[in-house]
């Protein structure tokens, strides 16, 4: 055994020895490359077709740039808020739900007032009472701030679109802060060096048009009362804010001169009404001396919506026509138990159905991608073929010919495969044709066959009656 091994050994020596090469397994450079670019391609196809099915339901789990879009600010404007359902226990089989109504904001005229409770000392901010504009295309309400530093509060006057698709009712309903205008109309003096000074801004009311509204601005104080009531209008059209300020000097100058009465030395406050019934361009407001058990009346004035031309109406109660224009929503009672009962059975059929329907949509659109995916694979598997079939082609041109003889006899056979790929293409078209033409054939036959079955059932019915 050992001599034989030794005699080949010295056989394969002598055949180094005299200059013979091994011959080794050549491989194709390009055909390899080619084959590597198709890999990387159908593992980056896969890499996105997973990613896709991942981002049906976000994981979290993201690039860098897919982070940054989804890091762009969004318009708050726009942003659609989900209302929060309250679930209901399962032991209890109906919950009271309120009923609102919509009511007019301003009535009786004057009467609105903003009120404090635990809640704004708690999260020092409280959302007030909002109304309505008469077409109920935005609602106004106040925001109250409170400093616990100084006990002493502020406030800002902020405009929420309302969403026009909906009903009146589920306008107001739907209506949340974070579809808000960013800036106030109308904000008060956020100094709060007084203690327990108190600056708040409530609604009176809205013009005929809906184009304005008229506010009232009260400063007191928490150990002394009232101060001192402003008016305010703001104008949606030109976005403007007018100070009534004006009817308090002029009703201080009446009293002054008529009845020598110095309203400086007196506590006297103004309460805005509203809008004029008979002039919507001018505001009511009544004045009120408070010097002894019973209020004095001062008169009732009127003030154009710009603050100029303050004019007396009356020095008794006026019975002067105030426009109510604005609207609130309200509690009305609760929902009858059958109402809700049966709004419950609607809605848990609608949920399984819609439920049902998003189910069959997710694994529609999985067999949509994954078809999506093997299609191209398959055009990626298909070109590949097409190039290396291209490159063989060449290979075996440049072995017998060189030259342009190479070139020409190139694009012979590359014109050949085209015609005959043509003919291919129209053979299968009018394969396609005469399948269309017998199934129509088909479905006209079957329909044929159905009118006379129903015809033949029809006279054998009127045979035997």
């Amino acid at each position: 055994m050992i001599p034989a091994l030794m005699a080949v050994a010295a056989a394969f020596c002598a055949w180094i020895q005299w200059g013979d090469e091994i011959p080794l397994p050549k491989a194709d450079y390009n055909k390899q490359t080619s084959k590597y670019e198709l890999n990387v391609k159908k593992q980056d196809e896969k890499e996105k077709y997973e990613r896709a099915v991942l981002n049906r339901n976000p994981s979290g789990y993201m690039t860098v740039e897919e982070y940054e879009a989804l890091s762009v600010p969004k318009d708050r404007m726009k942003e659609e808020i989900e209302i929060p359902k309250i679930p209901t226990p399962a032991d209890m089989l109906y919950v009271p739900q309120p009923s609102y109504k919509i009511v007019r904001y301003n009535n009786p005229p004057g009467s609105q007032e903003v009120s404090f409770n635990d809640t704004l000392y708690t999260n020092r901010q409280l959302n007030a009472q909002g109304i309505v504009s008469p077409d109920f295309k935005r609602l106004v309400y106040p925001s109250i701030y409170y400093y616990p530093n100084t006990g002493s509060t502020a406030a800002d006057l902020f405009v929420i679109n309302l969403d026009e698709a909906k009903s009146n009712k589920d306008k107001i309903l739907t209506a949340n802060v974070v579809h808000r205008m960013s800036e106030p109309i109308l904000s008060t003096d956020k100094d709060n060096d007084n203690y327990y000074t108190y600056r708040t801004l409530t609604p009176v009311d809205f013009s005929t048009d809906g184009t304005r509204i008229l506010v009232k601005e009260k400063i007191g104080n928490t150990k002394d009362g009232i101060w001192k009531t402003t008016p305010y209008v703001y104008d949606f059209t030109t976005k403007n804010s007018y100070n009534l300020q004006d009817v308090r000097e002029a009703i201080t100058y009446y009293w002054q001169v008529a009845k020598e009465l110095n309203l400086d030395d007196k506590r006297w406050d103004i309460q805005p009404l509203g809008f004029s019934q008979n002039n919507p361009d001018w505001v009511v407001v009544n004045a009120v001396a408070y010097t002894g058990e019973t209020p004095v009346n001062l008169g009732t004035w009127a003030i154009t919506c710009y603050g100029e031309k303050p004019r007396l109406v009356s020095t008794q109660n006026s019975a002067e026509a105030i426009s109510m224009n604005g609207y609130k929503l309200i509690k009305d009672g609760v929902e009858p138990p059958k109402i809700l009962k049966k709004e419950e059975k609607q809605l848990k059929r609608i949920e399984k159905a819609n439920a049902k329907q998003k189910k069959k949509e997710d694994k529609a659109e999985l067999k949509d991608m994954k078809n999506s995916y093997k299609a191209k694979i398959k055009e990626l598997n298909k070109e590949y073929k097409e190039s290396q079939r291209d490159y063989n082609l060449r290979q075996k041109i440049n072995g017998s010919t060189s030259g342009t003889e190479a070139v020409e006899k190139y694009k012979e056979i590359k014109e050949q495969q085209a015609i005959k790929r043509q003919q291919m293409l129209e053979k299968q078209k009018e394969k396609e044709l005469r399948d269309l033409e017998k199934q129509k054939l088909k479905e006209e036959k079957q329909k044929n066959n159905e009118q006379a079955k129903s015809q033949k059932t029809g006279e054998n019915s009127e045979g035997e009656l």
